[in-house]
This record gives structure tokens, C-alpha cells and sequence, in this order.
């Protein structure tokens, strides 16, 4: 088991006592079953139900009668109800029964001494068989893949994270942390893969059978959704050549150098982001929150895991033997990885990730990623490098009404004063990309009075 950082979340919401029932998103295999066994520990009680088993799946044929769908939960797992007792109810796989999502609002209603978390590795799709979303009477969390934190904490490093939240870091240290995340980006955070990863003595040849299997499963469950084998035909066609795509700003028309048209790839599209196995990340004019997308505009491709990008792109044994991801396949990983690690810290569904773009003509601008913080959107550029030219950074900042600008790379950690190209003074701080997932921390160190100084 390892130790997720959403089990944090996971607590504060226990104790809350105006908590209401937990849907926990999440793509399959990415752990949420895990991880809510394990918080079930913390309850005198913990009833689990897999709705994917017939048995547990006709429990809820009387959810229009609450009282007794309740009385059948607890004498189907011989479990006295007795509102004394702490109880946590979880209802895993409920895309078999989307139904059950509509009546979640009476269970805190009526019941509000049982806590309710409910998940599901298809949950997206079932939304779309309700009529009614119990607004208001919900809460959500989205579990994604392992992040840096948490697989140092798999691996055993507790040192090493207890080094790494002291800010700022010494660069004396950059060669260890440089080195355990290239061996991160190699694994992948996908959880079964990087327990039997570390249980094989971190081979990875023992553990590539595993990326095969999941790849195989998400195709076939979201297969099960597609309206005709033209459209499975598709998913599979995406699937196979998506990761070819990473860090490139994509057409949807013949998309993977096929025949298939735009309403077609954007149809299937949609049902692997429900799956929540890529996504589509879309630019913004914008240099001020809120971050409005662009949806005219050809976005950007985003894959759930690096690990099984690499496996699909064959670059397990390539990445064994370099010393900086931007040795491998033209740094095409940097972006992936660094959207993974900012990506996994937001845990709520819905919060939006954009990149920039200024497109004139015979002139194109683009940044990395706009990140909003404090009211700025600050613009982030990913070299793969410690070298490159900022170009689209000084277009940036001589538009924004602030003067804070990130570069993410392969070098130390440092700030410099920069000029756009109209005379504009601004910051910069220079972010080794394994601190990706401490961007937070470090932009309120970066924009403390005390830096510098």
C-alpha cells in the first residue's frame, strides 16, 4: 500500500460534519479502490459493494424505498446498523447502476450518520444516463496517477521528501533528485505497475507485461460504449497512436495519419476523456484569470501516464541508460511529465489546465502552460534544457499586468531579472523539473518579499 497524498483530503472530510457523499473520479487502475480500503480502516465499520457483481449490483432494485435498501446493505455483509458507530458505505464500479448517483442527496438526508463514497472506473459515462445530478448534496475528488511525492514514499524515500519540502532546495542536491525522477518518469505512476515494480527489486523488465494489460483494458471498456465497430475502431486507432502525439498541437481531421474526419476522431475523443486516459488541453488568448479556452483553436494532447507512454512509444530501454529527459525522443516527455505532476496536484474535477498563444500573421507566440495563482496567471515554459530562447515568454509578459514568469528545465534552481523585448523588467524563476510538483510552494517563495534580499 502506498500512501497517497488525497487520503489527507479523504480524512478532512470525515471529520467535517457537514460532509456529503464523496464521488471519488479517477481513470481505472489509477488506485481508488485501494485507497478507500485503506481509509475504511479509520470507521468502526466499512461495507464495500462492487456494483460490477450481479449479487451487489440487485441490492439497489428498491432505491425508491431507502429504509430497506439500507436494512438489505448491512444483512448482505451481517452488519448491525447502529448510528453510535462511525460507517462508511462504498459503492465501487456504480456506472452499472448510474440511478444510484441520483439518490446519493437523500442518503445525507435521511441517513446523515453514514458516510457514502461511490467511484467508478467508467463514472463519466454513467453522468450521462441521469436526468437529474444531485447538485449541492455532492462532493468530488479526482485521484490521478502516483506523483513524485508519493512514489519517493513508495520507494521508502521519506528523506528525500522531507529534503524536498524544505524550501528553497540546495543545488548541491539536484544530481539525487535529477536521478530518482528520471527513474519515476521511466515507471510511470500507474500504482499495481510501481508496487510490483519495487517488489521485483526496480526491474522493469518485470513489470512490462503489466503496461500491455492496462492499455488492453482501456481500450476494451471504453469500447463498450462506442456506437458502432466503425467508432471501437477509432478508440483503438487513437490509443495506439496518441502517444506519438504528446507535446505536439494536434488536428482532429485524418488524426494519426488516418482516414477518419474530424466529427468522427472527435466523437471517440471524448468518450477516452470521459475514461479520463487522455485529454485534450486547449489554449487561451487570456494573460488574466479566469482561464477561458479557445475551442477554435487545435489543442494540445495530454496522456494519463508516462509510464504507459513509454511503453507504447518502446522507451523503457532508451531512457535506462540517459541523464536527462531532454536526451529522449526530442524532450517530448518533459511536457508530459511536468502537465502529470501539476495536473496530480489538483484533486478537484473541472480545474481548467491551458497553455498560451498569440497567432498573427506570419507570427506564432506560445507558452507552455498559464498557471493561475494569486489572481495572475503566471505563464510557464518547459525546456527540455537547460538552454533555449524565451521568446514567447517576453510576448507574454509585455501583455500581463504582473511580473513573475517560470521556466521549467534541466538546470539549478535560480531566479533571474529579465527584459521582454519592449524594456519590461521581470522575474524569472528557474525550476528544475522535478520540482514540477512543487510549483505552488515555490511561487510564493519566488514572489516573497524575502527573495533576493
Amino acid at each position: 500500500m502506498i500512501n497517497r497524498d488525497l487520503h489527507i483530503n479523504l480524512q478532512q472530510w470525515k471529520i467535517n460534519s457537514h460532509s456529503m457523499p464523496l464521488i471519488l473520479r479517477g481513470a481505472r487502475q489509477v488506485g481508488k479502490t485501494t485507497m478507500v480500503e485503506e481509509f475504511g480502516k479509520t470507521y468502526d465499520q466499512y461495507l464495500y459493494f462492487n456494483l460490477e457483481k450481479k449479487e451487489d449490483a440487485a441490492l439497489f432494485d428498491y432505491l425508491d424505498d431507502l429504509d430497506r435498501t439500507i436494512s438489505l446493505l448491512f444483512v448482505s455483509r451481517q452488519a448491525q446498523l447502529s448510528p453510535d458507530q462511525t460507517v462508511l458505505l462504498f459503492f465501487d464500479e456504480v456506472q452499472e447502476r448510474p440511478e444510484l448517483i441520483e439518490a446519493l442527496r437523500y442518503f445525507k438526508e435521511d441517513h446523515a450518520f453514514l458516510d457514502i463514497i461511490v467511484s467508478g472506473s467508467l463514472l463519466e459515462f454513467a453522468f450521462g444516463k441521469i436526468s437529474r445530478i444531485p447538485v449541492g448534496r455532492v462532493e468530488y475528488l479526482e485521484l490521478h496517477p502516483l506523483n513524485f511525492r508519493e512514489y519517493l514514499r513508495g520507494i521508502g524515500h521519506e528523506v528525500s521528501l522531507e529534503v524536498l519540502d524544505r524550501i528553497p532546495l540546495d543545488n548541491a542536491m539536484n544530481q539525487i533528485f535529477y536521478k530518482l525522477f528520471h527513474e519515476y518518469t521511466l515507471v510511470g505512476g500507474m500504482p499495481g505497475i510501481v508496487s510490483q515494480y519495487i517488489d521485483q527489486g526496480r526491474e522493469i523488465s518485470s513489470v512490462r507485461h503489466l503496461y500491455a494489460a492496462i492499455i488492453e483494458s482501456y481500450k476494451q471498456d471504453v469500447e463498450k460504449y462506442a456506437s458502432n465497430d466503425q467508432e471501437k475502431r477509432i478508440i483503438r486507432h487513437i490509443m495506439d497512436t496518441a502517444p506519438y502525439e504528446i507535446d505536439n498541437r494536434i488536428k482532429l481531421n485524418h488524426f494519426g495519419h488516418s482516414n477518419f474526419r474530424t466529427r468522427e476522431i472527435k466523437e471517440a475523443m471524448l468518450s477516452l476523456e470521459k475514461a479520463r486516459v487522455l485529454e485534450l488541453i486547449y489554449p487561451t488568448t487570456q494573460t488574466a484569470p479566469p482561464i477561458v479556452a479557445d475551442m477554435k483553436k487545435r489543442p494540445r494532447l495530454h496522456f494519463l501516464d508516462v509510464g504507459l507512454v513509454n511503453y507504447q512509444l518502446g522507451l523503457h530501454q532508451e531512457l535506462l541508460t540517459i541523464n536527462d529527459l531532454h536526451m529522449s525522443s526530442k524532450g517530448k516527455l518533459v511536457q508530459q511529465i511536468v502537465n502529470q505532476e501539476i495536473k496530480a496536484q489538483q484533486n478537484l474535477p473541472g480545474q481548467k489546465r491551458a497553455f498560451w498563444v498569440r497567432e498573427s500573421r506570419g507570427s506564432t507566440a506560445e507558452v507552455d502552460i498559464v498557471f493561475a495563482y494569486r489572481g495572475m496567471l503566471i505563464p510557464i515554459e518547459v525546456k527540455s534544457g537547460a538552454t533555449g530562447t524565451l521568446r514567447s515568454l517576453h510576448e507574454y509578459m509585455d501583455r500581463c499586468d504582473h511580473g513573475y514568469a517560470v521556466r521549467i528545465y534541466g538546470g539549478d534552481l535560480s531566479i533571474d531579472e529579465m527584459n521582454s523585448r519592449t524594456g519590461k523588467l521581470y522575474k524569472l524563476l528557474n525550476l528544475p523539473y522535478f520540482l514540477s510538483g512543487w510549483l505552488e510552494a515555490y511561487l510564493g517563495w519566488f514572489m516573497s518579499d524575502s527573495v533576493g534580499e
